[in-house]
């Protein structure tokens, strides 16, 4: 297998002996990742990135596959798998036979969604709230549409910046008014931190509303290993996935999947089917190439799903241990990421004359990213009212040009200033996301603040329409 030992200690000593952490910034950002040095990466939230150990891993393992593949596919792949299994089991305190991967969360959330054996009266319901990602809110689109009435969905809304109860009481009142319509409330659907806008959902609190009121509860963790402190057998889902290629250094696509022992006979098949499903009658005859395994159901079920290359699930093992080798563990990443987030974010929110989304307990920014205000609204609708307050203070793109400016303000960034930032409306404004991250320290932020009054004066003159 390789050691895990990397090439630079967790802690250095100065001349007078004196033991210091590894600084996180430029630094570390030259010695161990890959990008090009002319690139800020402020947008880990999409993508993630990895370090080059973690590269040199991959592709070793890729390696051992061309040079022995049955050997390597067929047996020893098993191992190493469980072997990550386990890293990852142990970071969310859970048991191991509790986890397998799959490449991303949507695929896992697909697989819950999909394998759920809906009523046939039509009044089971599936909740969600308004912030909940674009992939996974399409996914309960085609699950209420391919079941023909079998479910429906209903949407709960939020107004940020609230508070943590304030988002459980609305989750009650969804479960009431999916009640008084006659409906089975039966599944809800919520985040670890939503996307956009990017802040802290309080999952643990849902999870337990949920559990009181006899609905299942689907978290998508997509934002969520590596980032926030998940104590999974304290909060207890009945469902979990989150992306280790975002937040943990683990090569794309990989995200784990929780299913604790009670529910697994729920996930009877994997996205796509293959070798471990097993149907309830006759079995259809087809040869099955791969070496009998005498673990669960569920685990067979997802250790081989069509020939992929699934080398990123093996690394994540070598990730976690080189996350607490390297860079100190998991504890002082969360504790000084969500710092640098923290004031980084004011410190360009200072710059463009604006602020951050937050609320007074500050439980939205308890993450690695945060949601900057931009100096420019969105303008009304032609016959509506005009802005108010604060928004008819700002330059105001119309909203039948928001799209365009929006994309014209991406392409800047990425072809002018080597940088992208997501970037979203809400609440009649702009907004910009940014990812606090190990490679990056407080000028990255003075940067981006004055990078985005830049594009944003230049987009208020209307370069956007030349």
């Amino acid at each position: 297998m390789g050691s895990t030992t990397f090439d630079l200690p967790v802690r250095a000593q100065d001349a007078s002996g004196t033991s210091e952490p590894v600084k996180f910034g430029k630094e570390l950002r030259e010695q161990h990742f890959l990008f090009d040095p002319s690139y800020r990466n402020l947008n880990h939230g999409s993508y993630g990135t990895i370090p080059r150990a973690i590269q040199a891993k991959l592709r070793e393992f890729q390696d051992r596959a061309e040079a022995m593949p049955d050997p390597f596919i067929r047996y020893k792949r098993r191992d190493l798998l469980d072997e990550s299994r386990a890293a990852v089991a142990e970071l969310l305190r859970v048991p191991t036979a509790t986890v397998v991967f799959v490449n991303n969360a949507t695929i896992g959330v697909n697989t819950v969604l999909r394998n759920i054996v809906w009523n046939a009266d039509g009044k089971d319901e599936i909740l969600f709230f308004d912030t909940i990602y674009g992939g996974c809110a399409r996914t309960i689109d085609y699950v209420v549409e391919d079941r023909q009435g079998a479910v429906s969905s209903r949407c709960i809304t939020l107004s940020y910046p609230c508070e943590d109860d304030e988002v459980v009481a609305a989750f009650h009142a969804g479960v009431k008014a999916s009640i008084d319509a006659g409906k089975r409330p039966r599944l809800c659907l919520f985040d670890v931190v939503s996307s956009l806008p990017a802040v802290r959902f309080p999952f643990e609190a849902i999870t337990a509303a949920c559990r009181e009121a006899g609905i299942l509860s689907l978290i998508d963790g997509a934002q969520g290993i590596g980032m926030v402190d998940l104590d999974l057998g304290a909060v207890d889902p009945d469902f979990f996935v989150s992306n280790c290629h975002k937040w943990l250094h683990v090569p794309r696509g990989c995200a784990v999947f929780y299913v604790p022992l009670r529910n697994q006979p729920l996930m009877r098949s994997t996205l796509p089917t293959s070798h471990g499903f097993v149907p309830k009658g006759p079995k259809t005859v087809g040869h099955n190439p791969l070496p009998q395994s005498q673990k669960s159901q569920f685990v067979t079920n997802f250790e081989f799903v069509g020939t992929m290359d699934d080398a990123p699930y093996l690394c994540v093992k070598h990730s976690i241990a080189w996350r607490a080798e390297v860079l100190g563990g998991e504890q002082r990443i969360r504790e000084e990421l969500t710092q640098l987030a923290r004031s980084g974010g004011k410190k360009a929110a200072e710059i463009l004359g604006t602020k951050i989304l937050d609320n007074g307990s500050q439980s939205l920014t308890r993450c690695s990213m945060v949601n900057v205000a931009l100096p420019l609204a969105v303008g009304p609708e032609e016959g509506k009212p005009p802005l108010e307050g604060e928004l008819a203070a700002l330059p105001a793109i119309p909203q039948s040009e928001t799209a365009a400016a929006m994309k014209w303000f991406l392409e800047t960034l990425m072809d002018e200033y080597k940088t992208f930032v997501a970037l979203y409306a809400y609440g009649g404004r702009w907004w910009a996301r940014l990812s606090a991250q190990v490679y990056l320290e407080m000028d990255d932020f003075e940067w981006a603040g004055k990078t985005l009054k830049e594009v944003c004066e230049r987009t208020a003159k209307g370069e956007y329409k030349q």
